[in-house]
């Protein structure tokens, strides 16, 4: 039996369009070279594509890795976690917990980008929390609280502390 965190096909390809409208909010923040940018835009649509039905799980985790790497080409702390954003909305394919990776990580790339503003983090989870459809709250609510399974993202590692945390535990307590 695999992690409760995987969730099955059809309800990753669910959830992915969500990771990736996260992520893709947050894209403008990230700035390198042309090449990692582009990278993250192909992540993007592959994702998008997923989501509508196209390709595999097999071949999208095979592609994960390479836009993991994005992040180290960032420019600016709020950069990287943006490109985290995509790189966690990517690996939806391989595992749905991924998707509240992909917001958590947007909700800290604002936090990034608007160190005067601590509203600004709030705003963005409530434009998460409004753009998640019916069937996505439904998937979301298949995943274990953050911090409870370690057998997955949502284990008590880096998307359990600090701002990850917090914002995915308000997503959670939201669609609950």
């Amino acid at each position: 039996m695999g992690s409760p965190q995987t969730l099955s096909d059809p309800d990753r390809r669910v959830i992915a369009r969500w990771a990736a409208a996260c992520a893709e909010r947050v894209l403008p923040l990230y700035e390198a070279d042309e090449t990692a940018e582009e990278t993250a835009r192909d992540a993007l649509a592959r994702t998008r594509a997923y989501s509508a039905g196209s390709g595999t799980a097999g071949e999208e985790i095979s592609k994960r890795l390479i836009v993991v790497k994005i992040a180290n080409a960032a420019t600016t702390p709020a950069g990287a976690a943006a490109a985290r954003a995509v790189a966690q909305a990517a690996a939806v394919a391989h595992m749905g917990a991924h998707a509240l990776g992909a917001a958590a990580y947007a909700a800290k790339a604002v936090s990034l980008s608007n160190v005067d503003q601590p509203e600004a983090v709030r705003r963005e989870i409530r434009w998460q929390l409004a753009n998640l459809s019916d069937g996505e709250r439904e998937v979301l609510r298949l995943l274990p609280p953050v911090g409870t399974d370690s057998a997955g993202p949502l284990g008590e590692g880096l998307l359990f502390r600090g701002i990850l945390g917090t914002a995915i535990r308000e997503i959670q307590a939201e669609i609950a």
